[in-house]
């Protein structure tokens, strides 16, 4: 705790207003640790219960997390927007930033001739306006087609996240429990904490979410599956064809659950999919256009049955309404240009370069790793604070897995989008003396 911000108050609302005012201020940044409840209630004069009070309505609003014998913390990414522009620490000072998870800004394909066209050529919309472009829902439902996913009901929505929670949103409500994967996306676990849902965590390995962590999942009464169909973040899992049938056969006997598919990589991504639509009543399957064409571009394709599709889209009519019509004309016209498409299908090339000579770099010096699809490697290790803080000794910035588990074991998230080939050599040694726990050398420019 900041030695300058003092926590005030005399009742549990007063106390939560006052720990939320300093994260705001960044007074508490991301991962701050909260004083002990007893200490706290001593420091203010109120009981212990007042402050436990005012945690647990802290915790069931996502801004803290219980952090087992470390106590009670701020976390990762709390709902309360703060006076920072960043969570993640900067990069070490003349150094290398592979904690981002975003793509190569120098691989994106350019937007702007598209943008020009449809400046000059779309028509204007009323409010009266049904949300989907036809001309948009019918490639999509061919570009879906393809990969084996059924698209009868479509939507759109602002990216993969705003589809994930206006999903939740509409089957579930505070409280109900949801299978997410461990180690899984940081923005997933706090968006579930944020909407005051319990997470239940479902192990993952190569193939993917293993099932007999989804049928303990399911014992424990989880009303829903997120799942990552390919580039799992960080572990880089993808679904393979043995495992999907594996999972369809334990989502069988549960056609209640609410089962949720993320193929946020997309055209990104050089393995097929194999998908799960369809293995419960209740499905919904999420297509991004970030990850591929820019992060800039908020649009994500949701198919579904009916009337999941149907709740998320009437959900949208009383409030946003729709996604722009110009950023759909602009997604489609990229859809449409052979030139985008061979700017998607080099990125997905030299991602999976990058990707490979890193983790077989890592391999040859007794390192194991994971990453068989994405932009990311993840890498098992001990202790993570040891790790990061070799590494960022060396000039790295890397991703703690804390930010990504639940309950499964300590790593490492590397990010290969910003990494140079002349730069891998130098990582991977670096790496492997920090796994080792030995002092690492820094690396080459």
């Amino acid at each position: 705790m900041a030695a300058h911000y003092q926590i005030v108050g005399t009742t549990a609302l007063e106390i939560s207003a006052s720990i939320e005012a300093g994260v705001r201020t960044d007074a508490f940044p991301a991962g701050a640790p909260l004083p002990a409840v007893r200490a706290l209630a001593e420091q203010l004069g109120v009981s212990p219960a007042t402050v436990a009070k005012a945690y647990q309505a802290l915790r069931q609003r996502g801004v803290v997390e219980t952090a087992g014998r470390n106590g009670t913390r701020v976390r990762h990414r709390p709902p309360v927007a703060a006076l920072r522009s960043a969570l993640r620490p900067a990069a070490p000072a003349g150094g290398l930033d592979l904690s981002g998870g975003s793509p190569d800004e120098r691989l994106l394909p350019p937007v702007g001739p598209h943008l020009a066209a449809i400046a000059g050529a779309a028509a204007p919309v009323g409010y009266d306006h049904d949300g989907v472009l036809p001309e948009l829902a019918a490639l999509a439902r061919q570009r879906l087609a393809a990969d084996g996913v059924p698209a009868d009901a479509i939507t759109l929505t602002a990216g993969a996240l705003d589809g994930i929670e206006r999903l939740l949103a509409a089957a579930l409500r505070s409280g109900d429990k949801v299978a997410v994967e461990d180690p899984g996306w940081a923005n997933l676990l706090d968006l579930v904490a944020a909407l005051g849902l319990e997470p239940v965590p479902v192990p993952v390995d190569d193939e993917g979410p293993r099932v007999e962590g989804l049928l303990a999942a399911l014992a424990a009464g989880a009303r829903a599956l997120v799942v990552t169909s390919r580039a799992h973040n960080p572990t880089g899992a993808a679904v393979t064809a043995a495992r999907a049938g594996a999972l369809r056969s334990a989502l069988a006997a549960h056609p209640e659950l609410l089962l949720i598919e993320d193929d946020h990589a997309a055209e990104l991504s050089s393995v097929p999919l194999h998908c799960l639509a369809g293995a419960t009543a209740s499905w919904a399957f999420l297509r991004s256009a970030s990850k591929p064409y820019g992060p800039d571009l908020r649009l994500a394709v949701l198919a579904g049955d009916d009337a999941t599709v149907a709740r998320v889209a009437g959900r949208m009519r009383v409030g946003t309404g729709w996604v722009s019509t110009l950023l759909q004309r602009l997604v489609l016209a990229l859809w449409r240009d052979p030139a985008t498409g061979a700017a998607v299908a080099a990125a997905r090339e030299s991602y999976d370069r990058r990707r490979a000579a890193l983790r077989a770099a890592l391999a040859a010096r007794g390192v194991p790793s994971h990453g068989r699809t994405g932009i990311n490697v993840w890498v098992p290790v001990r202790d993570e604070t040891q790790a990061v803080t070799a590494l960022r000794d060396a000039r790295y910035a890397v991703a703690p897995g804390a930010l990504y588990r639940l309950g499964s074991a300590p790593g490492i998230r590397i990010t290969v989008s910003p990494l140079a080939d002349e730069q891998v050599e130098p990582l991977a040694e670096a790496v492997a003396a920090a796994v080792r726990g030995a002092a690492p050398g820094a690396f080459s420019a």
